[in-house]
């Protein structure tokens, strides 16, 4: 594997410059548009050789005839991981994130929501959210009446997060049953997690037939039964798969972007990829075939894990998009956006 070691000034510049250019258009560059760039003064023929020898380090390939070049991922990871002076965000990018996610008052759905769609925004990426497992153990259960046909289920944890979700049921239901239905699992659930609520609720009601009548017993089971499944492995939220096409200025790029939309339906190898992400600390990076998922969809995330209380880190968010994504920008908008979460939920 090519180092940084291994190139002389000269190839270090004329790389860089390369990956810049490509980045900003997508498509191969030439010598002749490097010798405009570059601020060293070099003939067109002196870059062709530089870039010759570049491509026998494995760190540049030809797509097509073109005499022009394009990184190749080895290339791109030595860009990155070597090359790549990573500022800060501005001041007007910080005010935005912080005014989508500092909303008092938020459930955390609300809030992961927030992270995800201001991310997506201003990266121009796909950006994703892994939620944490339901772990905690609950405080306090409640059915708020809404209308004739719906309530409120509110969830609170002993962390001090709070979840809600609407539960739909038949008209005609008396507010007493809701009350009843409350006052229920109260009494059963709090000091449990939800995953120990959900068993325990689940025999009482087979065992405890004549303890709540049938309208209670219905919504204690639906009202226990909308948090079962997801909550208790984690769920991820996507936002902003449509940004992906903005910048596709190469037809190669567009079947790229459907292997990635098809990689972004498959929820449950994502998952196991943002689990993984969650043991470690700081901002990952992951281009292309360095992640099998992404293998052949010419693609990169850029990710980081965000901590709840007791600075633990409890889930992860970051983005995905094509491999020539400015990580220079990507990267601090990913990295503030999980140290402002991890702040709001510790």
């Amino acid at each position: 594997m090519t180092s940084i070691r291994d190139l002389n000034n000269r190839s270090l510049e004329i790389f860089k410059e390369l990956v810049d250019a490509f980045m900003e258009t997508g498509e191969p560059i030439g010598s002749r548009t490097l010798s405009r760039r570059l601020t060293t003064s070099l003939s067109p023929a002196t870059i062709r050789n530089v870039m010759a020898d570049l491509e026998e380090a494995g760190l540049l390939y030809a797509p097509h005839t073109s005499a022009g070049r394009i990184p190749t991922e080895e290339g791109l990871k030595l860009f990155v991981h070597g090359l790549l002076q990573v500022g800060d965000i501005g001041d007007k990018e910080r005010q935005e994130i912080d005014r989508q996610c500092r909303t008092q008052g938020r459930s955390l759905t609300d809030l992961l929501e927030s992270a995800t769609s201001v991310l997506s925004g201003l990266s121009q990426c796909a950006s994703l959210v892994m939620a944490p497992k339901s772990e905690s153990a609950l405080k306090h259960i409640e059915f708020v009446p809404l209308s004739p046909t719906r309530a409120l289920v509110v969830i609170i944890t002993q962390d001090g997060i709070v979840e809600n979700r609407v539960l739909e049921f038949p008209e005609g239901i008396p507010a007493s049953v809701l009350v009843e239905a409350t006052n229920y699992l109260n009494a059963s659930m709090v000091g449990h997690t939800l995953s120990e609520a959900q068993s325990i609720i689940s025999r009482e009601l087979v065992k405890d037939k004549q303890e709540l009548n049938t309208l209670s017993r219905k919504i204690v089971s639906d009202g226990v039964g909308i948090w079962s499944g997801e909550e208790a492995s984690g769920s991820l939220i996507i936002k902003g798969q449509a940004n992906l096409l903005n910048n596709v200025t190469v037809v190669e790029e567009i079947d790229q972007i459907r292997n990635l939309f098809t990689i972004l339906d498959t929820k449950e190898n994502l998952k196991s990829l943002l689990d993984a992400s969650v043991q470690a600390d700081g901002v990952q990076i992951f281009i292309g075939a360095e992640n099998p998922m992404f293998a052949q969809s010419g693609c990169s995330m850029v990710i980081a894990p965000y901590k709840g209380t007791g600075d633990r880190i409890i889930g992860a968010l970051g983005v995905v998009g094509p491999s020539r994504m400015n990580y220079g920008r990507v990267i601090p908008l990913v990295d503030y956006t999980a140290k402002l979460v991890s702040r709001l939920l510790g």
